[in-house]
């Protein structure tokens, strides 16, 4: 069986206090795209895992599929699967693409071995994998709290819009991120927000690390001007980095073109 893990990002992001727990309080709306990569979980007389696409770093016992499956062989003493991973989005950029992974393998197991998995059961086991796994087990919009995982639907479409994704490939790891931290703002009235045009989306949505990114990697800053210069009416980095998403209400005359990128790629909602 076969299933297409999309990205997300960010609409906004915003950093409270470190808990207790060590993470950080975080408010964010999480819009997934139709980037996706290619999951396939058949079933198996021995477990394997492998990929093509691009590059995995690390150890297979660190890859959230192969972790999704150990996960779901504790719970449910599932046989052994096969599982292939085609991957097309980049890794460490923001887009949540290895967390869709996880989260996609426990979809897939659930449907394939017919156990009538809950979508909250599949979210409490998608958070064993990371903050952002639950997010992809609907396709619902959602507005994030706590550590990423408290998730709330959201009425908001993009639908006709057309969205620019560019990675230069910089990796910006979870600890630079938040060592270059910006000073801290309340995060806005959010269902005030997504009501608004997107021209106050540039004062009201804004990600806590884009500052300390920009400053360290300049060519960051550039590419958010000049997708501004090229007709989008919102700009922003998602997640931690270093992913820089445009929004634009009509399809671009001149898109932005960049040298040497992983990712440059314009599509339609």
């Amino acid at each position: 069986m076969i299933m297409f893990p999309p990205c997300k990002i960010n609409l906004g992001l915003y950093v409270g206090e470190k808990r207790a727990d060590g993470y950080h309080e975080l408010e964010s709306i999480m819009y997934q795209l139709p980037l996706t990569d290619i999951l396939e979980v058949i079933p198996a007389g021995e477990f394997s895992f492998r990929s093509s696409g691009l590059e995995i770093p690390g150890e297979e016992k660190h890859n959230l599929c192969v972790k999704a499956y150990e996960l779901m062989k504790r719970e449910y003493s599932i046989p052994p699967v096969a599982i292939h991973l085609h991957k097309q989005i980049p890794m460490g950029a923001g887009l949540g693409g290895g967390s869709a992974d996880g989260t996609y393998t426990i979809l897939l197991i659930n449907r394939i071995f017919d156990l009538e998995l809950t979508e909250e059961r599949m979210r409490t086991l998608a958070l064993e994998l990371g903050s952002d796994c639950p997010l992809f087990v609907s396709k619902d919009v959602q507005l994030a709290r706590g550590r990423g995982e408290v998730l709330n639907p959201l009425e908001l479409s993009l639908d006709g819009y057309w969205v620019q994704l560019i990675n230069t490939g910089i990796h910006i790891s979870t600890g630079e991120a938040f060592g270059a931290l910006s000073t801290r703002r309340e995060a806005p009235d959010w269902k005030e927000v997504v009501n608004s045009p997107f021209s106050s989306w540039k004062k009201e949505l804004e990600n806590a690390f884009e500052v300390g990114a920009f400053q360290k990697h300049p060519v960051l800053a550039q590419v958010k001007k000049d997708l501004y210069a090229s007709g989008a009416s919102y700009v922003s980095m998602t997640g931690t980095g270093s992913t820089i998403y445009a929004i634009f209400e009509k399809e671009p005359e001149n898109p932005l073109r960049t040298q040497e990128s992983m990712l440059n790629q314009l599509f339609k909602i």
